[in-house]
C-alpha cells in the first residue's frame, strides 16, 4: 500500500504543538529541529475483515484449542473443545430448525401409540445419564478391536483408542468403580456400553456398542465411524453404534450447551416400539414385535414439543435449556427401550435436581412432524449467504452506516443485531443491510447480520466496531529530550523509532500504558511514530 506523508511547519523548541490526530504521528527529530509528520493511514474507517466461524444456532465459536491429549468429557478442558466445534455441519440433520416444519397428518395416533405401550408410571419425559465421550489429538495411536457382533457392518479396526476412553454411565451411574474396572465391566453388569471417541483435529468421530476392554485389548459388537464436517450418513439398512444408524454424539445432552443455556442440536430420544421402516436421517429399523403399521414411530421420526407448552420460570437452567431444543430442534428416534427418555451425558457437575420436572410433561405435549429427505429443507439448493462487511473504527457517540451484503433465492428477513460490547448499539433499522449504528461507549463491539427463508440453515455474518477517542498529541522540546504526551487513544501504546533513510523499517522503543513518554535527541536524524492499539 502506498502512503503519502503531509508536512507541517516547523515549530520552535520548547513551543507545545497540538495536533488533533486520528492517524500515526511520525516525528523527525535532528538536532534542535523537530518536524512533524503524519502519515495518511487513519485509524479510523475500514479496517482489516475480522473472520468469525458463527455455528448454526447463531454463536460465535471462537479459536478452536489444540488438543495434545485424551480429555475426558467431564472436564473444563474438554467444555472449551466443544464449545468451539461445529458439530456437524450447519445443515445436517441434527442441526436441522424444524420449528416451522408442518404436523404429520396421523400424529395424534403416533403419539398416541408410543403413550400405549409404555407402562403407565413411564408415560411422561426422563432424562437418563448415559453417553460420555473422550476428545484425542490427530497422533492418538490406533490401536485393534474386535466387534463380535455386526462386523459386517462396522468401520474397521483399528480405533484411536485411549487408555481413559469412559464407557457409557461412567462415573455418574457407577458408583466406586474406577474406570478400569468399569471398562472391564467387572461386576458383569452388562448394558448397552456406548463409548465415543472425537477427534476434533480432524472431525473423526468413533462410536461403540457393547464395548469392553480385555486385558489390554478392546472388543465391541460393532464400531461406526463418522466425519463431524459431513452429511454423509451409514450406508442403507446398515446400524451404527445406535439401532437407528445415527451418531449418538450429535444427539447427546452435554454440560457446556446446559451452561450457555440452549442445547444447540436435536435430541436422541428412545420409544418403546418402532417400525420395520427408517426414516431420513435413519439407516436402520429395529422393529420387535415387528410391524409396518405408520401409526408407530420409525427410527429416524421426529418428534416435537409443542410451541404452546409454556416453559416454567422456576424449572433449572438445564431444563430450560433441552426444552429450548426440543422446540426448535425438536428430537430423534433412535432406539427402543422402556422408557419416553432423552440422553443426557453422565456428568458429575450436573446438580442432582437438573432434569427433575420432566418427570411432570406428559407425552401427549410432543408431536410428530413431517421430516425432510438428504436433499430438501436446509440442504436443498438455494441457500441464502450473508456478508456483515469489514470491520470498523470509530469515535465515540458516533454513528456508522453498515454495509452488509446478503444473497437469496427466497423470500428472506434479513436482521442486524449487537451480539457483545460494553453497552448496547442502536440501529435505526435492523431490517436493512446498509442499517445506521449508534455507538455511546468506548469499547469492541460485535455486531451480527442475519438472513433467514425459513428454509435453510439461517446465514451469518458478524463484524467487529473498535469505539476508541482520537488521540491528541502534545509535543514539547525540552534540552536534549523529546516530551511526548497525548490523549485518546486505547493502551497499550507502542513509541516507535526508525531512521529517515530506512522509514519501513520501524523499531519498538517502548510499550507503555501511560500516555507520555520522554525520549533522547542525542541519536541523529529519527523518526518517532505512536501506535494505539486497533
Amino acid at each position: 500500500m502506498m502512503t503519502r506523508f503531509q508536512t507541517r511547519p516547523p515549530m520552535n523548541p520548547g513551543q507545545p504543538h497540538p495536533l488533533d490526530q486520528d492517524r500515526i504521528v511520525i516525528l523527525i527529530v535532528h538536532s534542535w529541529r523537530i518536524w512533524m509528520v503524519v502519515t495518511a493511514i487513519s485509524f479510523l474507517g475500514l479496517m482489516p475483515l475480522h473472520a468469525e466461524r458463527i455455528n448454526h444456532e447463531g454463536r460465535i465459536l471462537g479459536a478452536m484449542p489444540v488438543v495434545t491429549n485424551a480429555v475426558l468429557f467431564n472436564t473444563p478442558e474438554a467444555d472449551a473443545i466443544m464449545s468451539a466445534l461445529q458439530i456437524f455441519p450447519r445443515d445436517h440433520a441434527w442441526n436441522e430448525d424444524i420449528s416451522r416444519r408442518p404436523v404429520l397428518a396421523n400424529s395424534d395416533f403416533i403419539i398416541t401409540n408410543i403413550v400405549g405401550e409404555l407402562q403407565a408410571s413411564r408415560r411422561t419425559l426422563r432424562a437418563f445419564y448415559e453417553m460420555n465421550f473422550v476428545l484425542v489429538p490427530t497422533n492418538q495411536p490406533s490401536i485393534p478391536i474386535t466387534f463380535f457382533y455386526y462386523g459386517d457392518q462396522s468401520d474397521p479396526s483399528p480405533y484411536p483408542i485411549p487408555t481413559n476412553t469412559p464407557v457409557e454411565g461412567w462415573p455418574r451411574e457407577t458408583g466406586s468403580l474406577t474406570l478400569d474396572q468399569w471398562q472391564r465391566d467387572i461386576n458383569n453388569v452388562g448394558g448397552d456400553r456406548h463409548s465415543i471417541i472425537v477427534q476434533p483435529g480432524t472431525g473423526d468421530l468413533w462410536e461403540t456398542w457393547l464395548t469392553q476392554k480385555t486385558n489390554s485389548l478392546w472388543r465391541a459388537a460393532n464400531g461406526a465411524k463418522f466425519n463431524l464436517n459431513s452429511n454423509a450418513q451409514r450406508p442403507a439398512g446398515w446400524t451404527s453404534a445406535d439401532a437407528a444408524g445415527l451418531s449418538m454424539l450429535g444427539g447427546l445432552v452435554r454440560y457446556d450447551e446446559c451452561e450457555r443455556g440452549m442445547v444447540e442440536h436435536a435430541i436422541r430420544i428412545i420409544v418403546k416400539h418402532t417400525r420395520r421402516q427408517y426414516l431420513y436421517p435413519a439407516s436402520h429399523h429395529a422393529s420387535v414385535p415387528s410391524t409396518l403399521d405408520p401409526n408407530v414411530p420409525a427410527m429416524g421420526q421426529r418428534l416435537r414439543l409443542k410451541a404452546g407448552f409454556v416453559i416454567p420460570s422456576n424449572w433449572t437452567k438445564q431444563e430450560k435449556a433441552v426444552l429450548l431444543a426440543l422446540k426448535k430442534y425438536g428430537a430423534i428416534v433412535a432406539d427402543n427401550g422402556n422408557f419416553f427418555s432423552i440422553s443426557v451425558a453422565p456428568d458429575q457437575r450436573f446438580p442432582g435436581n437438573a432434569f427433575d420436572h420432566f418427570s411432570t410433561i406428559g407425552i401427549t405435549n410432543f408431536e410428530a412432524i413431517v421430516t425432510t429427505q438428504a436433499g430438501e429443507g436446509p440442504r436443498s439448493p438455494g441457500a441464502p449467504t450473508a456478508n456483515a462487511g469489514a470491520d470498523h473504527r470509530v469515535r465515540p457517540g458516533s454513528s456508522l452506516q453498515l454495509d452488509g451484503r446478503v444473497m437469496f433465492s427466497q423470500p428472506s428477513q434479513v436482521s442486524w443485531k449487537f451480539y457483545s460490547g460494553p453497552a448496547p448499539v442502536t440501529f435505526d433499522d435492523p431490517a436493512r443491510t446498509n442499517a445506521i449504528a449508534t455507538f455511546g461507549t468506548n469499547g469492541t463491539y460485535t455486531l451480527m447480520l442475519s438472513t433467514d427463508d425459513g428454509i435453510h440453515a439461517v446465514a451469518y455474518d458478524a463484524m467487529v466496531v473498535t469505539v476508541a477517542d482520537n488521540v491528541r498529541l502534545n509535543i514539547n522540546c525540552q534540552g536534549g529530550n523529546v516530551l511526548l504526551n497525548w490523549t485518546g487513544g486505547t493502551a497499550p501504546f507502542d513509541v516507535e523509532g526508525a531512521i529517515p533513510t530506512a522509514i519501513t523499517n520501524w523499531t519498538i522503543l517502548q510499550t507503555t500504558s501511560q500516555t507520555n513518554v520522554v525520549l533522547p535527541m542525542n541519536v541523529g536524524a529519527r523518526l518517532f511514530r505512536i501506535r494505539a492499539q486497533p
